[in-house]
């Protein structure tokens, strides 16, 4: 049972540290909304999201208020629109109607993201998927709170790199739709290996199939709070960070979870998960990079950098799943975004973090290359190489990895893109101009690994 004496023990994490509940997201089935009328559809979706979630915000509002722990986000998750859309849409321009319907719902309820305009083509596309992931550019053009997600590979089916090559293409046309606001609708988009389904965070949240008719899932994130208690450990050695950091995580997550409860109560949705991962903001002392130099780094990306992070990432998992009496899941463990996170912007501008680095990084921490602001001439090929790269160290590792590049359109490498607000702003980061494009065009599936074959 949490009690009054561990919220208050949060208080000065909360005060001083930068403790928060990143997110409260509302996962919603629209399987019930499904009709072969388009309009019949669209009505069906709004009405179901705006019932359900009418009292979302104002639910969250209120328990930060009585408990004193900043709610940042109120989010809503949906199933993947290409499973909804299937039957009514028969052009890209149908399936941008809905986009624009899930923006209305959301703007309506509060809510300052809604994910789930997504497809999931790991081993193949149907007509309907190849339309929706064909839309997403206007998609994210046309809307303020929509993000969408494609997952194109996993540890299961292997990759579909005909989708790889196609979100290759998606990726830079979405960049060229929204070049007016610095190729922002990129930053809403993210391809991934090994989606879960019950993902809190943006941009890559959705409303798995075998999910319930509706759930609460809370994110929590306090980086601050970890660099701080590692601060009072600078003597000792390297298991004692171990267990500094676990004893740490153990106490966000009670946090989480007593958010997570009190929401699932107050609205009468089933409690889902509680998702572990340590989200950096660009405030200051909210950083997962400071958080891998206060175990000893000079900076982000030097050598012993994936060992620090594997550390890191580990323990924030064995302390979490210790202190929630429920349900663990999401991605739970320390993510990476470059725009978001002040210490690793300082440590690119050093020249001390690359986009190599990075992708080894990815092989131990909980998502990917995240919200890395490139060149806006990279070829959609190249991209389409980095996409393939990520998924295949989801594909063996048994993981979830991501991909959230933003090619800005008409700046290049050393210029600065601003994004604003938690997405932040980034150095526009080099990336290697060796050509992949044969390959690429190659298409295909590669095969599952061998050790995927547990039955």
């Amino acid at each position: 049972m949490i009690n009054i004496f561990e919220v208050n023990e949060t208080n000065k994490m909360i005060e001083q540290e930068n403790l928060d509940v990143r997110t409260i997201t509302m996962g919603i089935s629209l399987l019930d909304c499904i009709d072969s009328d388009l309009a019949v559809l669209n009505e069906k979706i709004y009405k179901k999201i705006t019932t359900c979630a009418k009292d979302l915000v104002s639910t969250g509002e209120a328990i930060s208020g009585e408990y004193g722990i900043p709610i940042v986000n109120k989010r809503i998750s949906v199933t993947p629109i290409a499973l909804i859309g299937g039957a009514a849409c028969k052009t890209k321009e149908d399936f941008v109607t809905i986009a624009e319907t899930l923006d209305k719902a959301a703007k309506v309820v509060g809510v300052n993201f809604i994910g789930g305009y997504s497809a999931l083509v790991s081993k193949g596309m149907t007509p309907a998927e190849r339309l929706l992931i064909e839309s997403i550019p206007q998609a994210m053009a046309k809307t303020e709170r929509v993000c969408s997600s494609v997952n194109v590979g996993s540890t299961r089916t292997g990759i579909n790199m005909d989708a790889v090559k196609l979100m290759g293409e998606i990726v830079l046309e979405t960049a060229k739709a929204t070049k007016d606001q610095d190729s922002l609708g990129c930053a809403k988009l993210v391809v991934f290996c090994n989606a879960p389904d019950d993902n809190p965070f943006m941009a890559g949240a959705f409303h798995g199939v075998t999910e319930p008719e509706s759930v609460i899932n809370v994110g929590v994130s306090g980086p601050g709070v970890v660099k701080y208690a590692l601060e009072q450990v600078r003597d000792g050695d390297i298991g004692m960070v171990a267990e500094t950091i676990k004893k740490t995580a153990f106490k966000i997550t009670r946090v989480g979870q007593l958010v997570a409860q009190e929401a699932s109560r107050r609205l009468g949705v089933k409690f889902g998960i509680v998702d572990l991962s340590l989200a950096p903001t660009p405030a200051i002392g909210d950083s997962v990079a400071e958080i891998l130099e206060e175990i000893g780094l000079e900076h982000a990306g030097a050598p012993g950098t994936t060992a620090a992070l594997a550390l890191l990432n580990d323990q924030v998992k064995k302390g979490g799943v210790m202190a929630s009496t429920a349900y663990v899941g999401g991605l739970s463990g320390a993510f990476i975004p470059v725009s978001e996170d002040q210490g690793m912007i300082d440590a690119v501008n050093a020249g001390a973090l690359t986009l190599e680095k990075l992708e080894a990084m990815t092989c131990v921490c909980s998502v990917g290359l995240d919200m890395i602001a490139i060149p806006g001439d990279t070829k959609a090929s190249t991209i389409a190489g980095i996409i393939a790269d990520e998924s295949a160290i989801g594909m063996v590792n048994q993981k979830t990895t991501a991909v959230r590049l933003i090619p800005v359109i008409g700046k290049g490498v050393g210029e600065v893109v601003e994004f604003g607000g938690l997405l932040g702003y980034a150095p526009i980061m080099p990336v290697n101009q060796f050509s992949c494009d044969a390959f690429v065009q190659r298409g295909g599936r590669i095969p599952a690994p061998i050790h995927s074959f547990k039955n």
